[in-house]
């Protein structure tokens, strides 16, 4: 239901409130206002904001509605409704006496019913009687008159419209096999006798039998067929309904014929038998082809249309065929005065409009909701009066058209139901079927509700709002029906010239969407005229403007495309665009680079609105030249720097805010940073979006914005620093506890560390890929790496020295716990084992790095294991010599390195084996495991040293010998050749030597029974040939050793003094032929010979020699010195 709103404005000191009264519906659904003259300003945005109520929603008596003004110097003001009396809507009513005249009509109708109620019809007359009693808002007073000025009224005349339409099956009568049919029809009542009373044959009378001649019609002869078609039609008038009768003959027409000519028609043998039954009948004496006899009380409806099987007189031939017939019961003369002055046409009109009316207003869901399926009460007077007032199905059509398109104009319902009567029209459409007058009326309806229809469009926003249910539909179903009227034949033919609807739509909407535009401009214009207030209007009008494209875009666009091919939402946004520009420059005009803050940030918003705005125009479809808004940036380009510095200036005072409140403690159970980290990634996502929501066009002002922004971001970070280090100080001063004092010290490394991180990723936020591609053409990328990488990469270096010196410090309060227990393992004398010296050490470690580990980030925590690892190297480099020469210590030590390094590397958790293995540690490791080593043991890393430097050796500056060597794993035995020796050094007076060669097998202290052998002595010769086989009785597990050899000392004999060295020769014993076999050689002669070229020891230098000699307890230790320095004096190398 719409409704016209009288809206008064009551003014009192505490409260405004405003009374409602609801007059008679308007097509328009203006509003009204009575206010006085003192609230005229007050009330302009009241009555604006009125105007987006929907006002085709329901409302009932005494509902109480509360009005919020939007505006913000008025939020405390509300506006309190209240409906006092909903009235309905009279517009399409009629005056009290036509509304009698009609209602009269309707009764006389219901008084005068003719024929059989249908199935879906109400039977009861009385039930119709109460329901147009209730459906004219009679009272039982009037309706009494009225009924008995009905009962009083002349009977109309009754008729019944027959039409004979064809047969089908009937009887051959002819000798040709076929009939010449015709049909007498009339209506018999009870009064009349039969017409020839002295008929002797006892069979069913027929219709000239039964009514007189001159109300007997007759059809037309169909020749020869026996499915004749006559499409004719008789109006037959009666009386009395309850005794008439409908009797219909049909009969083969008899024509006088030669025989000669019948002859020639003879087709077959029954042919012939007609031939001999027509000559003994009477000459020109038709044949009874059957009948229809129907009573019209108990067989006929109102109107009916079907086939009727024709009955035979005797039991002779009981097939005879089918006819159909079309009945329908009229009067005529009805006695009404509608009847008598005004065609039956307008008069169900009249009557149509007066029931839809009625309802829709009963309509539980509403009028908006009403799909226009009639009652059976209201569908069963209707037909009644049509079928009485013979009203063709066109004119009916015709009818409910001009009915439903009024109605539509002030009682919205389904437009559906108009969409049916459209496409009746369309296909019963005869144009010469109506009068002038009619087309004419039928012509304005078309005119008429194409106005309305387009006007509804042209306010969609108020008429069809999304907040009712099925909106969407019902503004589909208009434009379908505007559509599918304009394409009417009818429409074509009568409204001439035709209009172009989709232009008409196009100047509808381009006016509403103005039309709304400064409503809503209206009424969210401030009350107090300040940059400032208008500001903050021109943001809340833009997001309306925002929200009502994107509804158009999402909603409303695909339904104008489907039907009309119109882009509502380029039509809106071509609009809408414009006047916002508009507007805005003219508000814009006072604003300055002096402008308050509260001014910037309004202004800022209605920026961001305006971008989104200019954003859509992507979705339009094709656009011919510049839009308004192009360039808007620059309107703004005033408030920039105090947008920017807006943007720090939070950003700054929430860091420093969150660094004040900090206490240093994870904030999350699976986190390691404290709060501070969280509120900063804040401060910097607030920044970034500040950066995004800017957008700036101009690719050179953006890159200095994008400078500015950096620059603050890099002052925030070390200005965070700063104060989270003195955070943590001031918190230390309170609590003196050292526990909780590293704790700190992690949380800040794990800040800064996390804040590093938060810089790192701006780049990529920022998107300083996409600004150097849009900066390309004015600025050097060059400068753009100098100016923003390099300050991002000074900041970041910053950092990184900011987390090395909190790193430091940590390490450094471990590194005094590490030297402590170091050193007390270096000093103690205890005879434990080094396993049990070191777990204090690894216990000490353990508890701190694991407490590290789990406070401080991973990449935090190895920086800090890298500090620890090279001053825990350096405090073991140290102990090492300090030490007093003791094996105990240096196991104790060496044990201590290796448990340090499984603890740093942590199972792969740690430092890589790569970082930790760095040349000090080698040294290290290399020293102390000789250190730790026993004599035995360094006596045969001694002779492992002289074998690999055998097998490295390649000159034979002082000779070689050559020998064969094979074991026998069956005796045990290792068997020797001494071949030769060549290229020996002179070392006598003559220029030669008096070489021979000693066999010894070394270590020692590993063959102690085995004594030494020596060769011949071959006098005056450099290049003896000794021939000679040596055999050692040895287990194979002593060959192994580590250090295992053969040493050959080649000696120049010298019989005054001692033997002077010519060289020696080391043998490895775990190479010898037949060691790792159990079966001894085949032949002794297969064994290859080795070329071993002699060597000089050095003659100082060697530090196992140096280790052994400095323990002077050990004899072992001191003889293998002895001996070996001998042999070293006797060394021809030099340092």
């Amino acid at each position: 239901m719409r409704f016209n709103w009288k809206l008064i404005f009551q003014h009192t000191p505490c409260s405004r409130a405003i009374t409602v009264l609801l007059g008679e519906a308007t097509a328009g659904c203006e509003e009204t206002y009575a206010t006085t003259r003192n609230h005229e300003q007050e009330w302009g945005f009241v009555s604006a904001w009125w105007g987006l109520l929907d006002l085709t929603s329901q409302v009932q008596k005494g509902q109480d509605l509360s009005l919020l003004h939007p505006s913000s110097h008025f939020l405390h003001i509300s506006y309190s409704v209240r409906i006092l009396e909903p009235k309905m809507d009279l517009s399409h009513r009629f005056s009290k006496r036509e509304l009698t005249l009609l209602y009269e009509e309707v009764l006389y109708t219901i008084w005068h019913r003719l024929g059989k109620p249908e199935h879906h019809h109400v039977m009861d007359s009385q039930e119709l009687y109460a329901y147009v009693q209730k459906a004219f808002g009679m009272d039982e007073e009037e309706h009494s008159v009225i009924m008995q000025q009905v009962k009083e009224l002349e009977s109309p005349i009754f008729c019944l419209k027959a039409t004979v339409k064809e047969a089908k099956g009937i009887l051959g009568k002819d000798v040709s096999g076929f009939s010449d049919p015709y049909c007498l029809l009339g209506i018999k009542t009870k009064s009349q006798e039969l017409a020839n009373p002295d008929h002797k044959k006892r069979m069913k009378a027929v219709v000239k039998d039964l009514i007189p001649e001159d109300q007997i019609h007759r059809t037309q002869v169909i020749s020869q067929t026996l499915s004749p078609v006559w499409n004719e039609t008789f109006i037959l008038e009666f009386e009395d309904m309850e005794t008439a009768s409908f009797h219909l003959d049909m009969w083969d027409s008899d024509m006088v014929e030669s025989v000669r000519h019948k002859l020639g028609e003879l087709t077959d043998l029954h042919g012939l038998k007609r031939i001999f039954k027509d000559a003994r009948k009477d000459k020109g004496q038709d044949d009874f082809l059957g009948n229809v006899v129907l009573h019209l009380k108990q067989d006929l409806h109102c109107w009916n249309d079907r086939w009727y099987q024709l009955e035979p007189r005797t039991e002779t031939y009981p097939n005879r065929g089918q006819c159909h017939l079309q009945f329908l019961l009229t009067h005529k003369k009805r006695a009404t005065t509608s009847s008598r002055t005004q065609p039956s046409y307008t008069v169900h009109r009249h009557l149509l409009q007066q029931l839809v009316s009625y309802e829709i207003l009963q309509h539980q869901a509403g009028s908006i909701a009403w799909d226009g399926e009639l009652s059976r009460h209201a569908s069963t007077v209707l037909h009644l009066h049509a079928t009485q007032k013979d009203l063709s199905d066109f004119h009916q059509v015709i009818v409910r058209w001009l009915a439903y398109s009024k109605l539509y104009q002030s009682l919205e319902f389904n437009s559906n139901c108009l969409l049916h009567q459209i496409t009746s029209i369309e296909y019963q459409w005869v144009q010469e079927r109506l009068r002038p007058e009619q087309k004419a009326e039928v012509a304005e309806s078309f005119q008429s509700l194409l106005t309305y229809g387009v006007s509804l469009i042209r306010r969609y926003r108020i008429i069809f709002p999304l907040s009712v249910p099925r909106s969407t539909e019902r503004l589909q179903s208009l434009l379908r029906v505007l559509v599918q009227m304009c394409k009417m034949k009818a429409f074509h033919e009568l409204c001439t010239p035709s209009p172009n609807l989709p232009n008409m739509v196009s100047t509808a909407l381009k006016s509403g969407t103005t039309e709304w535009f400064h409503m809503k401009k209206q009424h969210l214009k401030p009350m107090v005229k300040s940059m400032e207030e208008n500001g903050k209007a021109l943001s809340r009008l833009l997001l309306e403007v925002l929200g009502d494209l994107q509804q158009c875009q999402k909603i409303w666009n695909r339904f104008f495309i489907s039907t009309l091919k119109l882009n509502l939402f380029s039509i809106a946004y071509l609009e809408l665009e414009r006047l916002v520009a508009e507007h805005v420059q003219d508000q814009l005009r006072e604003v300055n680079s002096s402008m308050s803050k509260p001014t910037a940030e309004s202004l800022f918003q209605l920026y961001m609105n305006l971008q989104e705005l200019y954003r859509m125009k992507d979705f339009l479809p094709k656009r011919d030249g510049p839009l308004a808004l192009n360039n808007f940036h620059q309107w703004f380009k005033e408030g920039v720097p105090q947008w920017l510095q807006k943007a720090y200036t939070i950003a700054l005072k929430r860091a420093q805010r969150a660094v004040q409140m900090d206490q240093l403690t994870p904030f999350g159970e699976h986190n390691k940073h404290s709060t501070s980290t969280v509120d900063l990634s804040t401060c910097y996502a607030q920044i970034v979006k500040t950066w995004q929501q800017l957008n700036w066009p101009d690719p050179e002002e953006a890159f200095m914005i994008m400078v500015k922004l950096v620059e603050d971001i890099c002052r925030i970070a070390l200005m965070y620093c700063r104060l989270i280090k003195g955070r943590a100080e001031a918190l230390s001063l309170h609590k003196q506890n050292e526990g909780e004092e590293a704790n700190r010290l992690c949380i800040v490394v794990n800040n800064i560390k996390q804040l590093r991180l938060l810089i790192l990723k701006l780049p990529s936020q920022l998107d300083w890929v996409q600004l150097e591609q849009r900066t390309g053409a004015v600025i050097d990328r060059q400068q753009i790496q100098h100016t923003l990488h390099k300050q991002l990469d000074s900041t970041i270096s910053c950092l990184d020295h900011e987390v090395q010196e909190v790193v430091q410090t940590l390490a450094t309060k471990l590194e005094k716990g590490i030297a402590r227990h170091i050193q007390e393992l270096s000093s103690s004398n205890n005879t434990r084992e080094p396993e049990d010296s070191v777990m204090p050490l690894m216990k000490f470690l353990e508890s701190e790095l694991q407490y590290l580990n789990e406070h401080l980030v991973q990449e935090n925590f190895k920086s800090l294991l890298i500090l620890l690892w090279h001053h825990t190297l350096a405090v073991l480099s140290a102990a090492m010599g300090q030490q007093v020469p003791s094996a105990q210590c240096y196991k104790k030590l060496h044990c201590a390195l290796k448990s340090l390094e499984l603890c740093f590397h942590a199972e792969g958790c740690g430092l890589p084996l790569e970082m930790l293995h760095t040349a000090v540690f080698q040294s290290l490791e290399t020293r102390l495991d000789l250190c730790s080593a026993t004599s035995r043991k360094l006596i045969q890393k001694y002779f492992s040293n002289r074998i690999q430097q055998q097998l490295d050796a390649s000159s034979e500056k002082y000779g070689a010998v050559t020998i064969k060597a094979v074991y026998c794993p069956s005796e045990q035995k290792l068997h020797v050749e001494v071949l030769n020796a060549v290229n020996l050094i002179p070392l006598d007076s003559s220029g030669s030597s008096d070489p021979f060669i000693q066999l010894t097998l070394e270590p020692r202290h590993e063959f102690p029974e085995v004594v030494a052998r020596a060769t011949q002595c071959k006098r005056n010769e450099l290049h003896p040939l000794f021939d000679e086989a040596f055999d050692f009785l040895i287990p194979a597990e002593k060959c192994r050793q580590e250090g295992a050899c053969l040493l050959l000392t080649v000696f120049d004999y010298d019989m005054l003094g001692a033997n002077d060295l010519e060289g020696e020769a080391f043998f490895p014993l775990c190479h010898l032929p037949g060691l790792n076999t159990d079966e001894d050689p085949v032949d002794a002669g297969r064994v290859p010979q080795t070329r071993l070229p002699l060597t000089h020891p050095k003659p100082t230098g060697d530090e196992i020699l140096q280790l052994l000699e400095s323990r002077k307890g050990d004899k072992e230790a001191q003889a293998f010195v002895k001996l070996r320095k001998q042999r070293a004096k006797q060394s021809k190398e030099t340092e």
